[in-house]
């Protein structure tokens, strides 16, 4: 990895900030990171999701849609969920190819992502990244967010392609080198995002369906710790909730999802939170923005 550095954005001919978001699956980018991304996106900035997989083994999680002929197409099914998600945020998206390695197992199907090399699948991601070069990209941390094996090859994939896209030795063939300024993990719901909410439902006289996961969790260690950046995106809260109900097969619109109501989150929480994972330009902890040391000088 190169070291700390000032990052001369202004040098390159293109003046628009850039981010690339990477999620394992259709509906991720719905749930993580949405406001911040329709936020950047009214802000001018050119923002990319990444899908890894296509959510072939994906369950039917609304039980309005949980009928054979949805499972029988859920591939289709689920690819349409994506462009609808796609116009209502308004980002670009691509597809990296790889199969859904299904729920929890021990034994991961042949063919899935999550059981490919590391470096391989890394492959297409950093093509992506020297085409596209993006100055900052958003992934999941080392747990995947949550432990699902697609999203712990996800958080591999990222970080290998964050390290290797501006290095010219590395994947020769795959592009022109190009190195993002920045590296984020994504924090969302964290323990105090939880209990807030929860007790702020409870206060309210209202069914907090958080109890489960308190009970689940109760050793469970607090990220929030680890959050470095708040992005207040609360104005867009009804865009995100409008993104993930387009997923309509991942999302049941009565669920856990939507128990606090938006006016409540932007009360309560109206940020997105992340930890800076890796820098190569300066910038003060704590930062209210993804391109906080990358964006001076940039849109001049």
């Amino acid at each position: 990895m190169p070291q700390w550095q000032d990052h001369d954005v202004a040098s390159n001919p293109d003046q628009q900030l850039r981010l690339m978001a990477v999620h394992a699956h259709p509906d991720d980018e719905s749930s993580k990171g949405a406001a911040t991304m329709a936020k950047l996106l009214a802000e001018g900035v050119e923002v990319t999701v990444v899908t890894c997989t296509g959510g072939e083994r994906g369950e039917v999680l609304n039980p309005a849609l949980d009928r054979p002929e949805v499972w029988k197409n859920i591939t289709k099914v689920r690819h349409a969920e994506m462009e609808l998600a796609r116009e209502i945020i308004g980002f670009r998206q691509e597809w990296l190819g790889f199969v859904d390695s299904g729920p929890f197992a021990d034994m991961l199907p042949a063919d899935s992502f999550a059981a490919k090399p590391v470096l391989e699948a890394a492959k297409p991601l950093v093509r992506l990244v020297r085409e596209l070069k993006p100055h900052v990209i958003l992934t999941y941390d080392e747990e995947g967010g949550y432990p699902h094996p697609d999203h712990i090859m996800c958080h591999k994939v990222s970080v290998v392609a964050f390290e290797a896209a501006g290095d010219r030795t590395r994947y020769v063939g795959e592009g022109e080198p190009w190195q993002p300024s920045k590296l984020y993990y994504h924090m969302a719901r964290t323990r105090k995002w939880l209990h807030t909410i929860h007790e702020a439902l409870l206060a309210a006289s209202l069914k907090s369906p958080y109890h489960e996961w308190f009970a689940r969790d109760d050793k469970a260690i607090d990220k929030f710790n680890r959050v470095t950046t708040r992005v207040e995106c609360g104005e867009y809260f009804g865009v995100r909730d409008a993104a993930l109900r387009a997923h309509a097969t991942q999302i049941d619109p009565a669920g856990i999802g939507f128990a606090a109501t938006v006016e409540l989150q932007r009360k309560l929480w109206p940020t997105e939170d992340y930890e800076l994972a890796r820098s190569l330009v300066n910038t003060q902890i704590p930062e209210d923005d993804l391109f906080a040391g990358v964006a001076q000088g940039v849109l001049a």
